[in-house]
This record gives structure tokens, sequence and C-alpha cells, in this order.
């Protein structure tokens, strides 16, 4: 996929591993201009890990690009690891790393799962945050999880018969269950199918055209087992959120400006959550991408987020 509406491509200028409690370490890097404006990406999931195309969306000329891998993802250690993982501990995890890198405030940037924790950040600490660029909303709530697991199926029939086809017929009848204790086997023979097989679900429902790079990069070990593990973990405690959801914190981030980025056929986080977060965000505005589904890198979604970010620039 031609990707030239993205920044070239850089490395970082900085890469560490941060000690975190539980026995977490958490992989960082920063990229782009050491004095520049700070942006913090935050990768999707829960558990999906980041990668060297997201340091793309940012002018490396104009911003400093905070990238990290959350508890148990990416290239953070342990992988896999749900001890002590939630959201509450991975809000604390990003003030962390913001005193530990020296930041006031900064931009935050993030999809599907990385627009919950943006959410959830924010409202924990606003005063951190200039603004935010957000895709793909998801909210976390229950009904939103159970599309995932099961609403899919109205639009991606094969995609999902093969996600409940690799459990035996005698625990199809609780998927998030069923799948959540083979994720957690310590058999790496019994976690490791049910990881590809979870991961390669999404994958497939993540693009508005078929993209075998995309199901091929969610088989990938690494990103299936962090992916799976840690978002079916997340999915049987409701995303570790507070009673109300998100929507009921708004008014704490009511007046910082935010960009929110949609896919109109988005298949894994469906257009509804987007529309029902710019409603209750009176600062900001709302596009929808005609054209494409939940994938960042598919060519609409991508070249609206780097609009977006660039609109940001002289926000203080």
């Amino acid at each position: 996929m031609p990707r030239g509406d993205l920044f070239p491509e850089i490395g970082p200028f900085e890469t560490g591993f941060l000690p975190l409690p539980a026995g977490h370490v958490m992989y960082f890097e920063q990229s782009g201009n050491p004095r520049g404006r700070p942006v913090l990406f935050l990768h999707g999931g829960p558990g999906a890990g980041a990668g060297t195309v997201h340091r793309r969306f940012f002018d490396p000329a104009h911003w400093r690009v905070v990238i990290f891998d959350q508890r148990g993802a990416g290239r953070s250690r342990p992988l896999g690891s749900l001890a002590d993982n939630t959201t509450p501990d991975l809000v604390n995890d990003i003030e962390t790393l913001r005193r530990h890198l020296g930041i006031g405030r900064w931009l935050l940037f993030g999809g599907s799962w990385g627009s919950t924790l943006a959410l959830a950040y924010a409202q924990a600490h606003p005063q951190t945050v200039t603004g935010a660029v957000l895709r793909g909303i998801f909210l976390g709530r229950r009904h939103e999880v159970d599309w995932f697991l099961n609403g899919v199926a109205n639009v991606f029939p094969e995609a999902h018969a093969a996600f409940v086809g690799f459990l035996p017929d005698t625990e199809r009848n609780d998927l998030l269950g069923s799948y959540l204790r083979r994720l957690n086997n310590p058999d790496p023979a019994i976690h490791m199918p049910a990881a590809r097989a979870w991961s390669i679900y999404e994958g497939s429902c993540s693009t508005l055209l078929p993209s075998p790079d995309t199901v091929a990069s969610f088989a990938q070990d690494r990103t299936a087992l962090g992916l799976a593990r840690i978002e079916a973990h997340f999915f049987a405690h409701d995303l570790f959120l507070p009673p109300g959801g998100l929507l009921a914190g708004m008014d704490r981030i009511a007046h910082l400006p935010a960009d929110i980025i949609q896919g109109r056929y988005d298949m894994v986080c469906p257009a509804r959550s987007a529309f029902d977060l710019a409603a209750a965000w009176p600062n900001a505005r709302l596009t929808v991408v005609p054209d494409a589904g939940h994938s960042a890198l598919e060519p609409g979604i991508r070249r609206v987020l780097v609009a977006a970010v660039d609109r940001f620039r002289n926000i203080v």
C-alpha cells in the first residue's frame, strides 16, 4: 500500500526501558525534534503494541514524538502479562513516562483502544493535555464489545465463522470466556493458536477492502499474543472503566480541542461511538471518512489524521 502522504521513515533519537510496578518494564522511544512540541502516540488493542510506521504521522521537524508499548504489549516486558494490567495502571504509566521525560503538556494521538486510553488519561490529568487527535472511537461500552464478539458476523460472516469455528462446539456458547481460558493457559501449544485465531479475526475486519498484509501483521506471534490475551482480559472486565463510562467524565475535558476521525465503514469500532463522543465534546470536530474502515493506514484515514495533527501545530 503506497503511503506517500505519511512523512518519510525516521529512526528514534532515544529508546529506553522504564521499570514499572508488578514486574513490568515499559519500552518507549522518542523521534522527531527533541525540542519540538510533544505528542504522545497511544496504540490500539489493548495489547497490540506500536510500530515504526506510527512515527510517520508527525512532521519530524516540528513534533517531539513519544511512542511506548503498553503493559504486556509489543516490546514491553513480560509479553502478554496480565499482572496489574488495568486501565488505571496504564493511565499511571503514562504519567510516569511524562514525568520521566520532563514533558509539561502534550497532544494525545490514539485510535481504537488508543482513543479509549487517551480519553481515560485526559480525564484523569486534563492539565497535562493540549488536545487530542482520535480515530476509530471505542468507548468500551458493553454493546461495543458485544458487537466485536458477535455483531461483526453481519458484515464479515466468514471471518466470524472462523473465529467461532476455532473453538469446539461445546465452548461456543461463551466466546469470550472460552478464548480467555485458552489464552491464559501457560502452554504455548494451547494459547498461541487461540491468540492467532483471535488476532486474525480482528485483522480481517479492520480494512474496507481485503488486505492480506494487514492480516499477516496481526498473525505474527508477538502481536497476536499481546493483542488477544490482553484484549480478552480487558473485555472480561468492562475495560476497567468507571461505572458511568467515559462519556460521564467529559465535563473534565470539554474545554480541550479535539479532532475525531472515523471511517464510515469501520466494522471493528462502528461510527455510532464517534458520533456519541462528538455530541458530548463541545470543542471536538468530527470528520467521517466516506471510503474507509478501521485501520489508521487506509488512504483516506491516514490523510485526514496527518492533516488533523498539522492543525494542532500552534495550539498551546
